[in-house]
């Protein structure tokens, strides 16, 4: 970044700085428009739908490119206040904004992850449960549910069972918006325990249940994930800071070692959005004073920025035909880790592997073709803010219009239900069954 750069920054506009207390729907809005306004050439204010008391899920862009995907530019998000009564993560998101939109031009990291980065931020998934609130608790307060009396990390579509119950206005709107968008990696902020969770939450003994756990294809980059995050906070790491809590070493864990939960966010951006998410639980108090707010801020930050950056792990291009036209819906995944819905490339081409540094064959098939294989190595040192990148050109002749543009989604039913199933021998022991009678209202 040149110094030409550096000096603008000092001339961008700025905010009036943010308070550290609990900012309801009006005062949310109120900044979320500011910052909008403000910072109009790298921010982009939208909403995604309304929540069933018909509050905005309101979504803040931050990027060199807010209006609209870019090629090459990976799309990252975070997603906070999924319980209402939850508060720590959607105050850090706040604060997150501003200090990303306030040192842009200023701090050479940020300015190169807002270059190279769309950043999506829903600070407020449940806004009617977080209104709700009337008397906090560290426990359990009435604005955990929205205003459905629905526990929106239960209301996906599960791929393990099913689960049938009714879609919440909320739910249906982040389901569509991950239609939109091609998301690559992302975080949901929790409270009420003190680790990184990551996928799966639910399971069949094909993908471990036998040993209580359910391992991804991709569990070497998740735990890679969730380490990345709670390494750089201190209380996190230590993995046995909440009293009356289960002890996580090294602040991470696999979210069905936990405890099962069906209709959970994360497994539904890994198997039906293409994306990786893991759970992030900030506080052992759901909602701690806000005298507290600061050192959760200072707990916290370094994580979240760094966090953002692994969306430029492993490999990323575009697929082409010798006429150089962009394929999308071809299935591109790495020869050892397929996925039960397999990976596509997006309406452009696109395509966006997470992996951690290594030798890789990369399987890339095109409907009515043979699959065609090219060998790739991530190097241990990536390069700045970017995968690495490798366009890949098909040895056919094909015209764009002959393969579907609209990436034809997998069907939202129990896809392991083929695998072998649960069963008496199978179902998790006591001792699980315990922990999660216990921590149910945890996640």
């Amino acid at each position: 970044m040149d110094f030409a750069r550096l000096w603008l920054g000092l001339l961008l506009p700025s905010v009036a700085a943010l308070d550290f207390g609990y900012h309801h729907q009006e005062e949310m809005e109120a900044f979320l428009k500011n910052v909008a306004q403000n910072y109009s050439s790298i921010t982009r204010l939208h909403s995604i739908g309304k929540s069933v008391k018909g509050r905005n899920l309101w979504v803040l862009v931050v990027g060199r490119f807010p209006k609209e995907h870019r090629i090459g530019i990976p799309e990252f998000k975070y997603v906070a206040n999924m319980h209402g009564d939850e508060t720590v993560g959607r105050e850090l998101l706040l604060h997150l904004i501003e200090h990303l939109v306030t040192n842009d031009g200023k701090d050479f990291e940020i300015t190169n992850l807002i270059r190279s980065t769309r950043i999506h931020f829903l600070p407020s998934m449940n806004p009617d449960g977080f209104e709700a609130v009337i008397k906090p608790d560290c426990f359990y307060s009435n604005g955990r549910e929205n205003n459905n009396y629905y526990d929106l990390n239960r209301n996906f579509p599960d791929a393990f069972e099913f689960n049938n119950v009714s879609r919440q206005p909320e739910t249906v709107a982040v389901m569509e918006w991950l239609k939109t968008e091609t998301f690559v990696l992302s975080a949901n902020l929790h409270g009420g325990a003190l680790v990184a969770s990551y996928p799966f939450d639910n399971g069949v003994p094909a993908t471990g249940t036998l040993h209580s756990r359910s391992l991804t294809p991709d569990d070497d980059v998740f735990q890679h994930l969730a380490h990345t995050y709670a390494s750089r906070n201190p209380t996190m790491k230590k993995g046995d800071q909440c009293k009356n809590k289960m002890n996580f070493p090294n602040g991470i864990t696999n979210g069905y070692s936990w405890y099962p939960l069906k209709g959970g966010m994360q497994d539904y951006n890994y198997i039906w959005a293409q994306c990786f998410e893991i759970t992030l639980e900030l506080s052992c108090c759901k909602y701690p004073h806000e005298e507290k707010l600061p050192f959760f801020w200072n707990k916290n930050k370094a994580s979240l920025i760094e966090y953002i950056k692994q969306v430029h792990l492993g490999i990323k291009g575009q697929v082409f035909d010798q006429n150089g036209n962009p394929l999308p819906n071809v299935i591109v995944e790495v020869q050892d880790r397929k996925h039960i819905c397999p990976y596509r490339t997006n309406k452009f081409g696109e395509y966006y592997l997470l992996l951690l540094p290594g030798s890789y064959v990369i399987n890339v098939t095109v409907p009515g073709h043979d699959p065609y294989l090219t060998k790739v190595v991530i190097p241990e040192k990536s390069q700045n803010f970017s995968a690495l990148k490798k366009d890949i050109l098909l040895p056919f002749r094909g015209q764009l219009d002959s393969i579907p543009v609209s990436n034809p989604s997998c069907p939202k039913i129990p896809l392991y239900s083929d695998l072998p199933s649960h069963s008496a021998a199978t179902k998790p022991g006591l001792f699980l069954f315990l922990v999660t009678v216990f921590h149910i209202f945890v996640k």
